[in-house]
């Protein structure tokens, strides 16, 4: 596929045989960052494991310390004190059968799904809208839970969800350009640390195959990382 004069002149900010360090590559994907608007910077990680097998899943949630600069559009599916406590904790959308009946209808205006333990019965419903979006609630993502506050402000203050994709990489945001070096390297640095801790104990060989980061438009950036 050919490339645009912009991605073509960026590029040849970046060595792409080398392999830097982590604060060298953040650097890096910011001065890649040339578009009109505010891109997003993002961790590929390709990691040693065989997601095939059930004990070698790496998953799991991290709240950035520096937020996503995204705003999040949350949707909450619950009853009475628990969608009271919702409306109150600032979800954008909050419901029961109503939501279900919309989503049935193809609505997917929002961008995480948080739900209570008794109403799961109920999303079930609309797993197959939810699931190929990446939106259906999940116990390990902490979006079916009791403590619909905490879902909501964790969600709300940056928290990311992680998860191997079918070739073994795992693709997370870590913020945007206009973030600065030193509040991107922070993000990384929670990111990679969570990552790190998820490893699972049946995986053998080299853990961390090769990482890199990229802006929306950007080139991808090759980077090592200290345990």
């Amino acid at each position: 596929m050919k490339k645009g004069k912009r991605y073509t002149e960026v590029a040849k900010l970046v060595d792409s045989s080398a392999i830097y360090d982590a604060d060298k590559a953040v650097e890096l994907a910011i001065a890649t960052s040339k578009a009109k608007f505010d891109e997003t910077i993002e961790l590929h990680a390709k990691l040693g494991v065989n997601g095939k097998l059930a004990d070698q899943q790496v998953r799991g949630t991290v709240v950035l310390p520096n937020g996503t600069g995204k705003k999040v559009r949350v949707l909450v599916i619950a009853k009475g004190n628990a969608a009271d406590l919702a409306v109150k904790a600032g979800a954008d959308y909050v419901g029961a059968e109503d939501m279900i009946a919309k989503i049935q209808g193809n609505w997917t205006d929002f961008d995480v799904c948080i739900t209570t333990p008794d109403m799961m019965g109920f999303v079930g419903r609309v797993a197959k809208v939810l699931g190929p979006k990446g939106l259906m609630p999940n116990i390990k993502s902490g979006t079916v839970t009791t403590d619909v506050t905490k879902a909501i402000n964790d969600v709300k203050a940056g928290k990311v969800e992680y998860r191997l994709d079918k070739q073994n990489i795992v693709h997370v945001i870590i913020g945007k350009a206009s973030f600065g070096a030193e509040k991107l390297t922070q993000n990384l640095h929670a990111v990679m640390d969570a990552i790190i801790k998820s490893k699972p104990a049946s995986a053998k060989g080299i853990y961390l195959k090769s990482l890199s980061l990229a802006s929306t438009m950007g080139p991808g950036i090759k980077f090592t990382y200290k345990v």
